[in-house]
């Protein structure tokens, strides 16, 4: 059958005929109606279960200063309403999945092994459960950024290989299959993945188990427990249920002192302005591409679908009390009975470890070649606008100017140079919907906001811009550090998949980001490395003992000559040998000499007589062989 692609080639699709993934098996009506609203609060009322955490994955092996891990994607059943089995997929059968831990200059191999069924089990639609894998946030190279047409079929594997030079970072791996990104990411292939670094190690901030990672994401469930796949005409969808970290509506217990909490947007289709009940302030550290240079404090921010935000909040006024984070709600979103929650900080009397309590002035020198934060107008080399719309119920990106047009492999819209510094522009005119913009490779830092400041708590490196019901948005980036081609697309994922994407090229020359694709499970080969085996060892010769003084034959002057020797043997596992040595027949020296001291010198205690004497070295290496060395000398 030919796909979609191969249709492009031939340039065959043209209109709303783009618009729908060809790879689709059948559409039908839903399995199982949704559970209804006003039953929600019943079945699930908030704050009743405790927050969980994804388990930290090990790796499988190291060699030098590379960590190999395995994935295996794969269907399981999970209970997000009491009593009722709902099937995800997951990294691992988990969601989200295990977290990825790793330090800045080592390199990370991921072995992502798709076991998921043949089709997908979505009860609206049916398709292959083709994935591909995507690590939001690391400038990968471009066959292992997770290329929409870069797919892995069922019984499929891809190792993929992230570099991990960039400054400390929260960052996510998720599904990136082109036109089934929505589906395959909504029934749960998500995970975090985490960078440290010195500069982190250094500041007095809050870590370890004061620093809290939280994924949000919505779910529709229906009444049989499946997850439904309502994308409202393939505009957004919402759901009903939140969760945080695959629990709804959770409830934490934390000290009276300051925690880091680590937010991710997982959802589909959702944004969410989030504020505390209390009214305390939020302090922003950090954001998608890390630590910003220095702290924010705000009362509410706004978080669009895939941003990350790094933020300190200081319980220690609330000892004994219940902290809810609240949702606040954004234009456009379709809010139910229990969006306006997320989750509830049950706050102690007892701080148990008083250290990593601040926040300094000061957070992170920003000096990294890639870094945008030190960036300026005046570094850039040109500007770009790109301007997002919908036209024909498509949803489109247009080009400094020019047509709005959708998703194409072969298309490029964008070639800044290696090192390059540009400006890109993004402009939002489809109407009622925000759009979450993503640039592969590359943090940005935002300029403006239809022409004024950015928010106050956007003052940080970014890879997504929120952009906002008919807004404008500018952004600079320095363009690297990999060569090739890579992508541009909303973030929600329903638009992203029909089709608001496209593609940029940097530099010339980069690789393919098909030129290594997925292969069967059985060719995959080891994942580690195999060592060579240990050359043999040499064969054991005896040792050599080589005169130095007196020379052999030799006539000297003086009667308390220095007899020297040194010793020497091929075997490179030889660590000592013992050593005898004899003058005139009697024995004057025994000892162990080690492979830094394989030097013998004596020199006797009396004067020896004149005439003619002989001199006797035995060396044994411990192993069986010895040699004997025999010279003689003449004191005149």
């Amino acid at each position: 059958m030919l796909t979609r692609k191969d249709l492009l080639k031939l340039g065959l699709l043209g209109g709303a005929a783009l618009f729908l993934p060809l790879e689709r098996v059948a559409r039908t009506q839903l399995a199982s109606p949704r559970i209804p609203e006003d039953q929600i609060p019943t079945l699930l009322p908030p704050f009743e279960r405790n927050l969980a955490y994804p388990p930290v994955l090990q790796p499988v092996g190291t060699r030098g200063l590379t960590d190999y891990y395995q994935i295996t994607q794969r269907a399981a059943n999970v209970e997000i309403v009491p009593g009722l089995q709902t099937q995800i997929y997951g990294y691992n059968g988990i969601t989200p999945g295990p977290t990825i831990v790793q330090r800045r200059g080592r390199t990370t191999v991921v072995r992502q092994i798709n076991a998921l069924p043949e089709t997908t089990v979505h009860p609206d639609q049916t398709y292959r459960t083709t994935t591909g894998t995507h690590l939001h946030g690391n400038a990968s190279a471009p066959q292992f950024d997770g290329w929409a047409e870069d797919v892995t079929a069922p019984g499929e594997g891809k190792d993929y290989v992230y570099p991990n030079e960039q400054d400390a970072r929260m960052l996510w791996y998720h599904d990136h299959a082109v036109h089934h990104t929505a589906n395959n990411a909504y029934m749960g292939l998500a995970g975090l993945y985490v960078t440290r670094d010195e500069i982190e190690d250094r500041l007095p901030i809050p870590k370890g188990r004061y620093e809290l990672p939280l994924v949000l994401k919505d779910l529709i469930v229906a009444e049989d427990g499946s997850l439904l796949f309502d994308n409202g005409g393939e505009s957004s969808l919402f759901g009903d249920i939140v969760t945080v970290n695959g629990v709804p509506w959770p409830r934490v217990a934390v000290e009276p002192r300051k925690y880091t909490l680590r937010f991710l947007n997982a959802s589909v289709s959702r944004g969410y302005n989030l504020a505390l009940s209390t009214g305390d302030p939020f302090t922003v550290i950090g954001h998608d591409g890390g630590l910003d240079p220095s702290p924010n404090d705000v009362t509410s921010f706004r978080i669009g679908m895939a941003e990350r935000y790094e933020v300190v909040v200081d319980f220690a006024n609330r000892r004994g009390q219940q902290v809810v984070l609240r949702n606040l709600g954004l234009p456009n979103n379709v809010d139910f009975p229990q969006t306006d929650v997320v989750m509830r900080f049950d706050v102690g009397d007892t701080v148990t470890d008083p250290t990593n309590n601040e926040v300094p002035a000061q957070l992170n020198p920003s000096d990294h070649p890639f870094s945008p934060m030190n960036l300026t107008e005046q570094d850039a080399v040109r500007t770009r606008v790109f301007e997002f719309g919908r036209n024909g119920g498509l949803w489109t990106i247009g080009v400094d100017g020019g047509p709005g047009r959708i998703w194409d492999p072969n298309r490029v819209d964008a070639n800044p140079a290696l090192g390059d510094v540009e400006i890109w522009e993004f402009t939002n005119n489809s109407g009622g919907w925000f759009h979450p913009i993503h640039t592969h490779l590359i943090d940005f830092k935002i300029l403006s906001r239809d022409g004024g400041s950015p928010h106050p708590y956007e003052g940080g490196p970014k890879d997504v811009a929120y952009v906002g019901e008919g807004e404008t948005v500018r952004v600079i980036a320095r363009f690297g550090p990999e060569r090739g081609k890579y992508m541009m697309h909303c973030h929600n994922l329903v638009h992203e998949d029909h089709d608001m994407m496209t593609q940029f090229e940097v530099g010339s020359g980069g690789p393919d980001p098909e030129s290594v694709p997925a292969v069967p499970v059985n060719r995959l080969g080891p994942l580690v490395p195999v060592l060579p085996p240990p050359p043999p060892p040499p064969a054991n010769t005896a040792p050599v003992v080589t005169p130095l003084t007196p020379r052999p034959n030799s006539t000297i002057r003086g009667l308390r000559p220095t007899i020297a020797a040194v010793m020497r043997d091929a075997e490179t596992d030889l660590a000592k040998a013992n050593i005898k040595l004899w003058i005139d027949g009697r024995r004057v020296l025994g000892f162990t000499y080690a492979r830094s001291s394989n030097r013998l010198a004596y020199r006797p205690p009396r004067p020896m007589r004149a005439g003619l004497h002989a001199v006797r070295i035995t060396a044994n290496d411990g192993r069986g062989r010895s040699t004997t060395k025999t010279w003689r000398f003449r004191i005149r």
